[in-house]
């Protein structure tokens, strides 16, 4: 049997991929430096207020989103497959998602004074 992509096409679709990676870093290259460089002027003017980075709430909703994305694959692939290597797509994010909200669950920082959760 014929593979009726030529060569040429091939080499093509081959180097999408390639060229799509190469061009987002560079973006983002650009980005972070064009950040780097306002904040450096912000700074200088004494404007510059740092962004406060919410633990808690980024520990839950990974942890939500990560635990929801490993159970759907983790199904998805046990009824394709059965139990093989291939199940480990789904394990990996489901137990770094269990990981997540075992954190949340037990960081002491969560808790106020009481020991209670806000």
């Amino acid at each position: 049997m014929q593979n009726p992509i030529s060569p040429a096409a091939e080499i093509i679709v081959s180097l999408v991929p390639i060229v799509s990676i190469v061009l987002a870093s560079v973006l983002l290259f650009f980005v972070l430096l064009w950040r780097h460089h306002e904040n450096k002027q912000r700074i200088l003017k004494g404007t510059y207020e740092p962004m406060k980075f919410n633990l808690r709430a980024f520990t839950l909703l990974t942890g939500l989103c990560l635990t929801g994305v490993g159970i759907v694959l983790s199904t998805l692939f046990f009824l394709l497959n059965g139990v093989d290597w291939t199940l480990l797509g789904g394990a990996i994010p489901l137990f770094v998602g269990f990981a997540f909200l075992l954190f949340y669950k037990i960081n002491p920082d969560f808790k106020d004074k009481d020991g209670h959760e806000d």
